[in-house]
């Protein structure tokens, strides 16, 4: 684990926060979430019935509407009985999916944790790759139970930050589309980009999946044929920022993510190195997230 980051929030003062923050956050009293977490630290009990896709989101089972359908298509079970929407987990039940045990005591009680990982070209955002390829999930460091989450992904030839996360409520939160969190990405081209095309790139372009569009666009310099530019876009499309640069016929030479939502990537966070987030910046984003803290199983220190 690389400590050499500090303060992944720092570049971001409160008004930024503020603007990139999901559209459709919550809001939640803080002084009851703080009175809440004082006296639980941040740990759901096992002996407090939860429903049951809150607890399979957190272990990154699925997402809450995927378990909501997997119910009503009868394939969990508790203790032998096929579950009905609103069904709550409570200590010693024996839960099964698609008739496979699920232990899912240890979803409740894990405390979260969201690690930075600084991604390098050549690996992919996959648990196994039938090409031999190596996986950003090789990197990481074990977890005793649940697994690691990518909050979306990067593809084999993009670098740059990686939010992965053991909670599924909040990997779901951070990239679901009617979120529209800002992904900040560096951007190395070939050329000079005429400003017709910049501005056609801001107010849309016809791609096969639809209308795309960068939502700021910064140019910061370059030498001899190579320009950078700093992008921003609101949706996490595949391979949606290089599609957008070819559609204007501009050549990417090299691809980076440096912001998802509030966090930064540090100039401090080598290559294939990651950065586990504090608690003090856990709870900056779950304030981001519109979750509090009682509801992400924060243990403070």
């Amino acid at each position: 684990m690389n400590n050499k980051q500090r303060n992944p929030f720092a570049s971001r003062d409160k008004n930024t926060l503020n603007k990139t923050k999901p559209k459709t956050a919550p809001r939640h009293d803080k002084s009851r979430a703080t009175e809440k977490s004082s006296t639980q630290k941040g740990v759901v009990n096992a002996e407090s019935p939860e429903r049951i896709q809150k607890v399979l989101a957190r272990g990154g089972i699925g997402s809450r509407r995927e378990i909501e359908r997997w119910i009503t298509e009868g394939r969990l079970k508790i203790n032998g009985t096929v579950v009905t929407q609103g069904t709550h987990l409570k200590t010693g039940d024996y839960l099964q999916i698609n008739d496979r045990v699920v232990h899912w005591e240890k979803f409740a009680i894990q405390p979260t944790r969201v690690l930075i990982y600084h991604k390098p070209t050549g690996e992919i955002v996959t648990r196994h790759d039938p090409q031999g390829r190596p996986t950003i999930f090789a990197q990481l460091p074990k977890l005793d139970t649940a697994r690691w989450i990518a909050v979306g992904r990067l593809d084999v030839n993009t670098s740059g930050l990686l939010l992965v996360t053991n909670n599924g409520e909040l990997a779901n939160k951070l990239m679901h589309p009617s979120t529209e969190v800002e992904r900040e990405y560096a951007v190395r081209i070939l050329g000079d980009v005429p400003d017709e095309k910049l501005e056609l790139l801001k107010q849309g372009v016809q791609l096969e999946d639809g209308v795309a569009k960068f939502d700021q666009i910064y140019f910061m310099g370059g030498e001899g044929a190579n320009k950078w530019y700093h992008v921003v876009v609101s949706e996490g499309r595949n391979r949606l920022v290089r599609r957008l640069w070819e559609a204007q016929n501009v050549v990417v030479s090299r691809l980076m993510r440096v912001r998802y939502g509030p966090v930064v990537l540090s100039d401090g966070l080598r290559t294939g190195k990651c950065y586990e987030l504090t608690a003090k910046e856990l709870e900056l984003l779950f304030e981001f997230a519109g979750l509090s803290a009682e509801k992400t199983n924060v243990i403070k220190g």
